[in-house]
């Protein structure tokens, strides 16, 4: 039995390379990584992050989605072929909107869980895949649910652990016309996760084995791919305050929806309704956090007694000097500043050396210094809330 089953999981990993979703997520990645550099050199004349940056997170979500799999293996959670189709399809078709917060869980997995009720309600037949699931109907009701609310778990986990790294600077005209500073993340994970998919050639190890009541049929174990993309805008609060505050909160509504989902077990119709309410809570928090947020006084923008940091480039000599995204540099050099202009002008006093005075996020008085060497960055490395740099210099 135990080499049965090394067979089968290893033969589901395998699938994994045949699963477009898997190539796609690359794709994507790729293209957000390109898009933000090109974006930040438009704003700043530099890029922050490498075009590479998107893809390296991508791997965040593989230790979520090993956790994940050990509760839908402990729990039996068993999903048609139909299912895991459909969520491929509307993974590719929010995609092509760019709009990657419908890469959430609740509208992939979300709206995968109404389109497999509905096609096997009616019957429907998916080319080289469809079986005769009409059996297996209530089955999959609470299945789905408490995949759902695993998922939701990880990725409020994945916006709160991994979403605040690497967040984007970006100037925007606010209301009054004025330039002032936002910060961007877009990300994508990929979480992979093992399922068992009815009617295959594995039978479940025990007797007491939890798989939900979906007949007597066997199953297959199959590792799926899934995308959870995040998108999210900060200018009235620190980028890593706000996701965090956001993260966990996806985090508490996703629990609230596992226990929800127990409701299952007995009434499987009533895992529609959580469901349901999945889907709108989800967004519900992100329209209370959007709104929140432009409710706020904004935060980076031009002030009178300093320059204000929204952005370090890593590796730089600011990055060295522990210089924190949201501080304002008030002196440099011994000279006061407050303008990019005057802040520059200020270190070219001592060619050598930089002492910085700094207003910290609390408001206490901080101050940096350190020797500057031949190669250093010669702006630090600091962006600033500043007009927008136009083309037409070299871009560093």
């Amino acid at each position: 039995m135990s080499q049965e089953w090394l067979i089968e999981v290893l033969t589901g990993a395998g699938k994994l390379f045949l699963n477009p979703v898997f190539y796609y997520l690359f794709f994507l990645a790729a293209f957000l990584g390109v898009s933000r550099v090109k974006r930040e050199r438009k704003n700043f004349h530099i890029r922050s992050e490498n075009a590479y940056f998107e893809l390296k997170q991508l791997t965040s979500g593989i230790l979520v989605g090993l956790a994940i799999s050990i509760f839908t293996v402990i729990l039996g959670i068993a999903l048609p072929i139909e299912a895991v189709v459909f969520i491929v399809l509307l993974t590719f078709v929010w995609s092509f909107t760019l709009k990657f917060r419908l890469l959430s869980p609740v509208y992939t997995l979300g709206f995968s869980f109404f389109l497999t009720i509905i096609a096997l309600t009616k019957g429907w037949k998916i080319p080289y895949f469809s079986h005769e699931l009409l059996n297996v109907k209530q089955g999959i009701f609470p299945s789905m649910a408490v995949l759902l609310s695993l998922m939701i778990i990880g990725e409020g986990v994945l916006i709160m652990r991994n979403g605040r790294k690497g967040t984007s600077p970006k100037l925007k005209k606010s209301k009054r016309g004025q330039i002032i500073g936002v910060h961007e993340v877009k990300r994508l994970w990929m979480v992979p996760i093992f399922l068992f998919v009815p009617f295959g050639g594995i039978e479940a190890p025990f007797e007491w084995w939890p798989v939900f009541s979906i007949g007597n049929g066997s199953y297959y174990i199959l590792l799926v791919p899934f995308m959870i993309g995040f998108h999210q805008q900060i200018q009235g609060q620190l980028p890593s305050v706000s996701i965090t505050i956001f993260g966990k909160r996806i985090m508490a509504f996703g629990i609230l929806i596992a226990l929800l989902t127990i409701i299952g077990y007995w009434y499987p119709v009533a895992s529609i309704g959580v469901v349901a309410i999945a889907i709108i809570g989800r967004e519900l928090l992100s329209l209370r956090q959007r709104i929140a947020d432009e409710s706020l006084p904004v935060f980076f923008s031009k002030k009178n007694n300093g320059l204000m940091i929204l952005g370090i480039i890593p590796d730089s000599p600011a990055s060295k000097m522990d210089l924190q995204v949201g501080e304002l540099i008030t002196k440099a050099n011994g000279f006061s500043v407050q303008k990019e202009s005057e802040f520059y002008e200020a270190l070219q006093h001592n060619g050598a050396y930089c002492k910085l005075e700094v207003l910290d996020v609390n408001g206490q008085i901080r101050f940096v210094q350190r020797a500057l060497y031949e190669g250093d960055h010669h702006e630090l490395g600091i962006l600033f809330v500043q007009d927008e740099k136009k083309w037409g210099h070299e871009a560093v």
